[in-house]
């Protein structure tokens, strides 16, 4: 899988760095002060697991029309991706929330449905685990992760359908951002360093994906012959015995 080539690890290592410096040189938020630092992280965060359960579906929607191997690779390889930053973005949440709410959880609509988000795709790998025949993974998971992309639009509305402490969105959202613009453009190079980092690790999930198959291929292609001797194996005849 090529992406950038060898530029993308320089890229992302740059943009990191651009975005944690702009982070600290933001002017801080007018209630929270400093603690607000958090959402260029945490934001970001979020935005990766839309994208990557957003890759995992158009993965899933092109195997099951093109039924070629490197969707279904692409598909659970963004999932893992996916999974690892919603477990970040809930983690820096609870750091946010405790001394903005006092707890680390609360029942809040919108850390409810992430948490849920992330169990159902631990479900989606789960599910690729548990099934052997490459064949009937992809095709299970390709339906699963089609399925299960109904939950990011629930997560990202779910602030306001329903009453919530969690703050209603700002930037993607109708109408303009209601955000200061030094914190939006902040935000926005934070949001570009971590889809560089995405790609990073996508890339680099994909290709032992690839490595996974060609490892499993090998053991289907040995079993059988295994099984193939078993069958052609001369037998000794009722009374006879074998030279020593």
């Amino acid at each position: 899988m090529r992406l950038f080539g060898r530029r993308l690890p320089i890229a992302a290592a740059v943009m990191v760095a651009i975005g944690l410096t702009a982070a600290m040189l933001a002017p801080p938020d007018r209630l929270q002060g400093n603690l607000q630092r958090l959402m260029y992280v945490h934001v970001p965060a979020a935005w990766i697991a839309y994208l990557s359960f957003a890759v995992t579906l158009t993965a899933s929607i092109l195997w099951l029309w093109r039924r070629r191997p490197r969707y279904d690779r692409l598909a659970a390889a963004s999932a893992e991706v996916g999974v690892f930053f919603t477990g970040l973005a809930i983690a820096l949440g609870s750091i946010w929330g405790k001394p903005t709410w006092g707890v680390w959880w609360t029942w809040d609509p919108r850390v409810v449905t992430t948490a849920v988000m992330l169990f159902v795709y631990l479900g989606y790998l789960a599910l690729r685990r548990a099934t052997l025949d490459p064949t009937a993974r992809a095709r299970r998971s390709a339906v699963f992760g089609v399925v299960a992309f109904v939950q990011v639009p629930i997560v990202h509305m779910s602030v306001v359908w329903w009453r919530a402490l969690h703050q209603p969105p700002t930037v993607l959202k109708p109408g303009d951002p209601t955000i200061d613009h030094t914190m939006l453009a902040t935000l926005l190079i934070n949001v570009l360093a971590f889809t560089l980092l995405y790609l990073l690790a996508l890339r680099a999930r994909m290709r032992l994906a690839a490595v996974e198959e060609e490892h499993e291929a090998r053991q289907r292609t040995e079993s059988a012959e295994l099984a193939g001797s078993a069958v052609l194996a001369p037998t000794l005849k009722k009374g006879s015995r074998a030279d020593v």
